[in-house]
């Protein structure tokens, strides 16, 4: 198969980039991120600098393998982390066009590679369970309905890989932070620190320079995990409940 590959270079984060164009036959049962290794793999045989792509699992868990492919963040699958991209998703001469993740929260590093730490800030802002909530009970016995269990579960399948945030207009990174918000704040052992949560995890976002969210939908449709609007629903009912209350933590 073969297929053209449209890359976005930039050697620093002052350095001015461009696009360059790779050439390659390839296996179509090669996943996108093997294509670019044999990319790689031609450009240092001949000396030349590799593209910096971030990579870990492959397995579309670790949620950094993500960039912008045809205008669209993690690629043309639904559901799929960009590393789960195979090359038969194409068609025989198709010209691709790579770049990195494009929002102000997220500096470019080098070539496709982004500085996505803002989105740990919110976390260590709040995302997290601090109370002692004792050893793992028996499952019958945890007060937490059906509904309410499986709901949380979906949306802490969310892998932080920043696409919501590449896809939306705004660049905002409200299904990220709300995907966070909403998995703690429906289990049991989530609600002693539920509304100081909401309340610091927000502000953090905003004081990362994420934009805001004005329903577009946009971050739903890429996110590998398929992370629903409703949970954006739940975490502005949650953060307008937690300012009326006041955060006494």
């Amino acid at each position: 198969m073969n297929v053209t590959l449209k890359v976005w270079r930039q050697k620093g984060p002052k350095a001015p980039g461009h696009f360059e164009a790779y050439t390659i036959e390839a296996n179509p049962e090669m996943s996108f991120l093997e294509a670019l290794d044999v990319i790689n793999e031609g450009l240092v045989e001949k000396g030349e600098e590799p593209i910096a792509f971030e990579h870990d699992c492959r397995e579309g868990i670790c949620g950094s393998c993500g960039a912008v492919v045809d205008g669209r963040a993690q690629g043309p699958t639904e559901r799929t982390a960009l590393c789960q991209v195979h090359l038969r998703t194409f068609h025989e001469g198709q010209k691709i066009t790579v770049e990195p993740f494009r929002a102000a929260a997220f500096p470019i590093i080098k070539d496709l590679v982004v500085d996505r730490s803002s989105l740990d800030r919110i976390i260590e802002s709040g995302g997290y369970i601090s109370v002692r909530a004792g050893s793992a009970p028996d499952a019958n016995n945890l007060p937490i309905g059906k509904a309410e269990a499986d709901y949380a579960f979906d949306v802490a399948a969310c892998i932080g890989c920043g696409a919501c945030v590449a896809a939306c207009p705004n660049a905002s990174a409200m299904l990220f932070t709300a995907a966070k918000v909403t998995h703690l704040g429906l289990v049991p052992q989530g609600q002693p620190e539920r509304d100081h949560r909401v309340l610091q995890m927000v502000n953090t976002m905003d004081d990362q320079g994420f934009g805001y969210c004005t329903n577009h939908g946009e971050c739903s449709a890429v996110c590998p995990k398929g992370i629903p609007q409703s949970a954006i629903a739940w975490l502005n009912r949650d953060y307008r409940r937690a300012a009326l209350r006041g955060d006494d933590s």
